[in-house]
């Protein structure tokens, strides 16, 4: 039996506003039996606290991802704080993390949220899930200085080479492989694929965003992940089975999710 736990989704996006429902009830007949969908901001957050509740095979996390930092001050913090503590539906703090590809938050500004938030998944003992774009060294460096190691994590959409891989399994981290390992672009992803052990490996989407080959350009959904699994497996020269099973297994570890 085809069993498929899509470990990073965005179904709060708007992107889904017209036939969220139908989406969510038909992702089933593809395999995909949990999701969790990740907060990228105090509204995205809370949106996907809601549906985590509404759908009992749907857990959330909750977080500021970089870019929106200005959404946090004493209220905002403390409700975050607060809902990380108290929902069981949330299973982790993310996204967070740096991107130096865009500047809507100054980089002392990300480091300081990023910090605080690595804090907050020590305090609440939840994993972290982690972004991290064109900001390998300084993400590494936070993550070392705040003992990320003893938190536990997933970095989302990895895209760094296997040197920087080397760095984070020495955390024991997992890394999220979703649709850009598809791209004939992805010569430095496919490396690293094929370097990280497979039990650190867990399947994403980051719906509705970059969905696979030969969908990129679509709205992304969870039904795709077979794709991605199916190209893990390529690269790996194993069944696409063992991909699925080890992530399916990969994912309720990083969650610390029973598999029952």
């Amino acid at each position: 039996m085809i069993r498929i736990f899509d470990t990073h989704v965005h179904y709060d996006d708007a992107a889904f506003d017209s036939d969220r429902e139908e989406v969510l009830a038909s992702l089933k007949d593809s395999g995909v039996l949990r999701v969790t969908d990740i907060g990228a901001g105090i509204a995205s957050s809370k949106t996907a606290l809601e549906l985590s509740r509404r759908y009992p095979w749907m857990y959330c996390a909750l977080g500021v991802i970089p870019g929106q930092c200005s959404e946090l001050n004493d209220e905002t913090w403390e409700w975050l704080q607060a809902a990380a503590a108290r929902e069981d539906k949330c299973v982790a703090i993310g996204e967070i993390g740096l991107d130096y590809h865009w500047d809507d938050d100054p980089a002392d500004v990300q480091k300081e949220w990023f910090s605080r938030q690595l804090r907050l998944a020590a305090e609440v003992s939840k994993p972290v899930v982690i972004h991290s774009r064109e900001a390998a060294r300084d993400t590494i460096d936070i993550m070392k200085a705040e003992h990320a190691g003893d938190i536990g994590g997933v970095m989302h959409c990895y895209s760094y080479t296997k040197e920087t891989a080397r760095e984070l399994l020495e955390m024991d981290f997992f890394f999220g492989i979703g649709g850009v390992v598809t791209f004939k672009n992805a010569r430095k992803l496919v490396e690293a694929v094929e370097y990280i052990p497979l039990s650190n490996l867990v399947l994403e989407t980051d719906c509705p965003y970059l969905a696979p080959v030969p969908h990129r350009g679509e709205r992304n959904t969870s039904a795709y992940l077979g794709l991605v699994a199916d190209r893990i497996a390529e690269i790996r020269k194993i069944s696409t089975e063992e991909v699925l099973e080890a992530a399916w297994h990969n994912a309720h570890r990083l969650y610390k999710i029973a598999e029952t």
